[in-house]
């Protein structure tokens, strides 16, 4: 009978025991892989439409699989990034060396994957006949030394230049600052929508507009939103560089993304802070696989890890 009770004692012990590892164990472990889970990134609003594409996609093959974008500005995304509130983010923006520090502080390391190379568009109204801007006219924009529409063409017809980006703290206007090294502020005629589709919107409407859009949002002509949207605007070509006042005109094509024809490229990463192989990193090897890099080839944007074939045709 004693022998009874201490075997009862202690497989009652051992129960006990399991129960409360069970509850101690952190829920993500057991109930999270790279392909089963229920997690929530940001994303930079001017890759929304490659996000939803690949999320579609990804969330079909592994149905155990739920992944909620939030779509916010550079700046928004990265806040969120730091204190932990999101995981993994899209953006154009590596981690700054403080950033990395900190986080090293909090022993968390974070891994940063290259899966595309992106590029600014720059949008003209249909009725616009300059849609052609060689790349020292947009410095000159974007400096301040050129507010005129007569002052890229004397025959324009059309008055002060207006200049319409995502919003403030977007990556977009990051990137025309660090390409021009524009310490301050904007021009006065640069104005702020709220996200990409109203600056296309308020091109559309205003025939002085000259309009900055994440290329993804037009570069798809078989998506409804970038069909739409190309119905509307028309695309401008830029010259290469400072040096190029002799040289073709060049749209954000990925053949001239591929070749560094088009200047206005920036590179877009997945940033991830998981401390253990989830489902961010498991959408994050999915972005950089084969199906992740050819959807965005279709999105208009250059795959980071799949090589790209550009074929020249020469005109006789």
């Amino acid at each position: 009978m004693n022998l009874l009770r201490s075997i009862s004692g202690i497989l009652l012990v051992g129960a006990i025991i399991l129960v409360f590892s069970c509850q101690m164990t952190p829920k993500k472990f057991t109930d999270e892989t790279p392909t089963r889970g229920n997690i929530k990134i940001a994303v930079d609003e001017s890759y929304q439409l490659l996000a939803d594409a690949e999320l579609y996609t990804f969330t079909s093959l592994y149905k155990d699989a739920k992944v909620t974008p939030v779509y916010l500005s550079g700046d928004s995304i990265l806040k969120l990034f730091m204190a932990d509130s999101i995981k993994v983010i899209i953006t154009s923006s590596k981690l700054t060396d403080n950033e990395i520090e900190y986080l090293k502080g909090k022993s968390i390391v974070a891994r940063t994957t290259k899966i595309a190379y992106d590029a600014l568009a720059f949008i003209v109204n249909k009725s616009n006949p300059d849609s052609l801007i060689r790349y020292n006219t947009l410095r000159d924009i974007f400096t301040g030394n050129t507010s005129k529409w007569k002052q890229i063409n004397p025959k324009s017809k059309l008055g002060d230049i207006k200049v319409v980006f995502d919003k403030p703290g977007s990556n977009n206007v990051k990137t025309i600052m660090n390409k021009f090294e524009i310490t301050g502020s904007l021009p006065g005629y640069c104005y702020s929508a709220t996200e990409n589709s109203e600056v296309v919107s308020f091109v559309e409407k205003n025939p002085e507009a000259l309009g900055i859009i994440g290329v993804n949002w037009i570069s798809d002509p078989r998506d409804s939103i970038s069909h739409s949207f190309l119905s509307k605007i028309k695309v401008v070509a830029v010259t290469p560089d400072v040096n190029s006042e002799g040289s073709d005109f060049y749209t954000p094509h990925p053949a001239y993304i591929a070749n560094n024809m088009y200047p206005f490229i920036r590179e877009v990463y997945t940033i991830n802070r998981e401390t253990f192989s989830g489902l961010g990193t498991g959408l994050t090897s999915f972005l950089a696989g084969d199906s992740g890099q050819r959807i965005i080839l279709k999105m208009g944007m250059l795959p980071a890890a799949q090589p790209v074939r550009v074929v020249e045709i020469k005109k006789n």
